[in-house]
């Protein structure tokens, strides 16, 4: 199988964006369909190469090196469930990774594991990874971003780019919820360059977004310190003390996290009786 020959593509489909919907089934049982899809996921490994001279992905027929033995695991907790998201690094990356607050400059192939292109986008855009799928936001920070050349005429590219490949259980892309031609329950895989990335502060407040959850990768979607029903990351007083968040840097060194005015180990922007 081999991404160029596919007779699927939709233009322009958006269909990587994350889809706000509930599970349509109550009883489907999640955590059953993450063990299932590891285990469709590790068949496609071990029974699929990739040809470096196309850069496609096909069926081993003449003892090709799986992919199994080429790619990395990364393990993903979501609603208490386990997932392992599996991704092939072709190249790293030479600048900075995103975290899952930021945007990436990419360019992208996405499929189905019979090799069906459902999107793919070969013009570079900017996607939030607030807005994406699961599998993309935590798929990306394993890539580092490439380095800009200009030409004279203002134009631009980029050399030394992350390039990879991303092995997503249906559980970080869209459950049992079909979308477009994706069956409910699709393990996908993409094939990504990662170009750029901006780090993101959403609400302007002087705090980088993926600063303002507990943890660097943590789900900036739904830490809330002041539970106010707007996260942290969209919210411009984080702790509800009636200061702003751009404010509580107390001693203006442009780093929130030394300021802790009654010294209970908690920064004052996310403190609310500093």
């Amino acid at each position: 199988m081999k991404f160029n020959n596919l007779f699927f593509i939709l233009a322009v489909s958006a269909v990587i964006f994350s889809c706000k919907k509930d599970d349509d089934n109550a009883s489907f049982d999640a955590a059953k369909q993450a063990l299932e899809d590891d285990v469709t996921l590790i068949k496609y490994l071990q029974t699929h190469y990739l040809k470096e001279s196309d850069g496609g992905i096909w069926t081993i027929k003449n003892g090709e090196t799986p992919l199994m033995e080429q790619v990395e695991a990364q393990n993903i907790t979501k609603n208490d469930i386990s997932y392992k998201l599996y991704f092939l690094k072709q190249s790293p990356g030479v600048t900075i990774a995103p975290y899952r607050a930021d945007s990436v400059l990419t360019t992208y192939t996405g499929m189905l594991l019979d090799s069906t292109v459902f999107d793919s986008r070969s013009s570079m855009i900017w996607m939030p990874l607030t807005g994406v799928i699961d599998g993309w936001s935590y798929g990306f920070t394993n890539f580092k971003g490439g380095t800009k050349v200009l030409n004279t005429d203002e134009s631009f590219f980029y050399i030394n780019a992350g390039k990879g490949i991303l092995f997503i259980p249906s559980g970080l892309a869209y459950g049992n919820i079909g979308q477009s031609i994706i069956p409910a329950n699709s393990p996908l895989v993409f094939q990504i360059t990662l170009n750029d990335v901006n780090i993101a502060d959403h609400d302007n407040d002087g705090v980088a977004s993926y600063l303002e959850v507990e943890t660097a990768n943590g789900d900036v979607k739904t830490f809330d310190t002041d539970k106010d029903g707007i996260p942290n990351y969209l919210d411009a007083d984080d702790d509800g003390d009636g200061k702003l968040t751009r404010n509580e840097d107390t001693n203006g060194n442009g780093n929130w996290f030394d300021d802790d005015t009654d010294n209970d180990g908690i920064p004052n922007f996310l403190d609310k009786d500093s």
